[in-house]
């Protein structure tokens, strides 16, 4: 009842092409992660600027110019990368087919931590705008962190259409009334009323630097900004669950998602610069601020203030779209992981299990695992943003450097294959459309190779000591794991393979009910046993004490049981090897007979009632599957009770019709006459 009550009904395999999303849609669900790295990429850039002092501060438009530029060709690096990896793998199936299974993992892996990390940063940020507004939750900020990671999980398991439809207002909210403060703040600049910030009174105790390091500060801030271009990838990662014509609506949404990201980062640090703005990495440095009793506010909020004024209306709808979409934005992971992680599951790198869709035709089990960890995540950090911020960006562009590299590879190889075709071939104008139109990717992706591997080793040296080396550790250990996922799932199908010269004789069948008393179950199962028609069946009793075989005995005698009694000893009162033994020496004996052994077992309403049954015949199948030649069939004896559970489980779907009579007229030990079959 609360799956129900929180998730929603089931939904039917048809019905998928309905979750499918439209652009206006999707943009909100693939681009929420991107569209709200404005919130926090241009308070990183400057508050590392700030290290040096305020003077650094002037060297912030080129800095920012540098990642708009990044931002631009990244952008249409992926538009090319949708066209021709349009099935959802995104750098991972681009890797994986150009570059080589261990790049392509790598990848992979990137992603996965990536993905992680994106829903522990925006849920930090989020959390701490709305600190800034109403500081005095800053003692619950982990809880308040850990419970929005909840939420979205929870949002996200009713389905890709419902939690569009919840994200969409936030987002586009979000990029409207940034969108206004932005303008109202450079209009109020340009009439000569400029607005100013709360913290520009706060001087800065900067520290000493030389040449070098502050080569490296300049550099370390151009890394943080860099920010801005998380979640740029999870549209590529995404083109499966976007409306025809897929990759037209994918590569339309992904520019329109790089042309608002790019209009916010320049208009929110244009106007935190000519606000004045000072944010520090740590509070206690800028001079006069009590860090000891006020949390430092964000950019946004500081800018918001200044533009419209600290408690205004409009102030605090900033900071509440701002929080919305930064604590949304981890839903872009929650798209992306459980895609990618579907996509691994498939080819063998991921538990089976991630590619299974749950009611809601959604990844369930890929949202649930990213939920957790993210957690975990939050809770080890302390929602810290400045702390996690170092841990961001690494593995987005490893994946980055990787993708790209293989989409060069795949470029080459397409124009080589063109140039081998014949002249009549070559002339045809859909072949030089098709010359062109790889001409122009390799192009775009050689550009775009060279600039995320020149950041890769610029976000590398300045993120390593700060934090980033755990990525580094993360990265190759999960890699490691995917390749023995798939080294053991090779191993599994290479035993299971159909083998023609492989035969499975046996000289009988036999059927074995394991009898502790003679009760209405151990009857079911006889009555079972009986009407499979086996070559020959016996009840068997594990006999713990005389006393108990002997009263067995004497009752099987009294109520003229059908089949015979095979009493076995067990001096150490154990179950599984006395039986294991028995079939052993019976098989030895009357040849390689197929042995059924038949278990009835209680099914209970209540959950208290499991802890009072001690649930032998479960244990006893999993042991007992381990014996060759032998099936299992486990025969449900339904107590009263039960009814709580097989009245609710057995409602028809809807617009569904039960056949058969309703549940309600069926006695409970009558309901259901299929046992549960296991074969080992």
């Amino acid at each position: 009842m609360a799956k129900r009550i929180l998730i929603g009904e089931p939904l039917t395999s048809e019905k998928l092409d309905e979750q499918l999303l439209p652009k206006k849609m999707a943009l909100p669900i693939f681009a929420s992660d991107a569209l709200s790295s404005v919130a926090y990429a241009p308070q990183e850039l400057l508050m590392i600027l700030l290290i040096g002092g305020t003077a650094l501060l002037t060297l912030s438009p080129w800095v920012a110019a540098a990642v708009v530029v990044l931002l631009i060709v990244v952008v249409l690096s992926y538009r090319q990368l949708i066209k021709a990896y349009p099935s959802g793998g995104g750098d991972y199936e681009v890797a994986s087919k150009n570059l080589g299974e261990v790049p392509g993992v790598v990848v992979a892996a990137a992603l996965l931590v990536d993905y992680v990390l994106t829903v522990a940063v925006s849920v930090a940020s989020g959390v701490d705008n709305i600190i800034s507004a109403l500081p005095g939750l800053n003692p619950f900020r982990v809880e308040i962190a850990v419970g929005f990671v909840i939420l979205i999980v929870i949002v996200n398991l009713r389905g890709v259409r419902e939690a569009s439809s919840v994200f969409a207002i936030p987002t586009y909210l979000f990029i409207g009334s940034v969108g206004v403060m932005i303008a109202v703040g450079l209009g109020r600049a340009l009439l000569g009323d400029v607005p100013v910030a709360s913290s520009a009174e706060y001087a800065v105790e900067a520290e000493s630097l030389t040449q070098a390091a502050l080569i490296l500060v300049v550099l370390r801030a151009f890394s943080s900004g860099c920010s801005a271009l998380t979640g740029v990838e999870a549209v590529s990662n995404g083109v499966p669950a976007f409306r025809k014509p897929k990759i037209r609506n994918a590569q339309t949404t992904l520019t329109l998602m790089g042309g608002i990201a790019i209009l916010l980062f320049v208009g929110l640090t244009a106007l935190a610069l000519l606000a004045g703005v000072h944010y520090a990495e740590n509070p206690c440095t800028l001079v006069g601020f009590d860090c000891a009793n006020n949390p430092q506010p964000s950019l946004m909020a500081q800018v918001a203030a200044a533009t419209f004024g600290m408690g205004s209306i409009p102030f605090f709808v900033i900071q509440a779209a701002t929080a919305c979409v930064l604590l949304l934005a981890a839903n872009t992971a929650f798209n992306g992981f459980p895609l990618l992680g579907a996509v691994l599951a498939r080819d063998g790198y991921a538990p089976k299990a991630l590619n299974t869709r749950g009611d809601r035709l959604v990844y369930s089990n890929g949202m649930i695992i990213l939920g957790i960890v993210a957690i975990g995540v939050l809770i080890v950090y302390q929602a810290n943003l400045t702390t996690l911020i170092q841990l961001y960006i690494i593995g987005v562009f490893v994946s980055f450097s990787l993708g790209q590299v293989g989409m060069v590879r795949h470029w080459r190889r397409a124009l080589r294959d063109m140039r081998a075709l014949s002249p009549e071939a070559a002339r045809q104008q859909s072949a030089r459309y098709e010359r062109r139109s790889a001409i122009t990717g390799l192009w775009i992706n050689s550009l775009g190779a060279s600039l995320t591997v020149l950041v890769l080793v610029i976000v590398t040296i300045t993120k390593f000591t700060h934090g980033a080396w755990l990525v580094f550790i993360a990265i190759p250990i999960l890699a490691t794991l995917m390749l023995g996922v798939n080294r053991y799932y090779r191993d599994v199908e290479h035993e299971i393979r159909m083998d023609d010269t492989v035969h499975f004789g046996s000289s009988g069948d036999v059927a074995i009910i394991l009898v502790n008393r003679l009760q209405k179950p151990v009857m079911k199962a006889i009555d079972y046993a009986l009407a499979a028609k086996h070559d020959k069946t016996l009840a068997v009793h594990v006999a713990i004490s005389e006393e108990d075989a002997t009263t067995l005995q004497k009752e099987w005698a009294e109520h003229d049981m059908p089949i015979p009694l095979v009493i076995i000893e067990s001096p150490y009162r154990t179950y599984t090897s006395p039986v294991t033994s028995f079939i052993k020496t019976y098989r030895e004996k009357h040849g390689s007979s197929v042995v059924t052994v038949y278990l009835p077992q209680f099914i209970v309403g209540h959950w208290w009632e499991s802890i009072l049954h001690n649930r032998r015949s479960r244990r006893l199948a999993q042991q007992l599957m381990l014996v060759h030649g032998v099936s299992i069939t486990l025969v449900p004896w339904l107590l009263d009770s039960s009814e709580l559970i097989y009245g609710r489980r057995s409602r028809p779907l809807p617009g569904q019709q039960r056949g058969g009579q309703p549940v309600a007229e069926v006695p409970a030990h009558r309901a259901r006459k299929e046992p549960e079959n296991s074969a080992s």
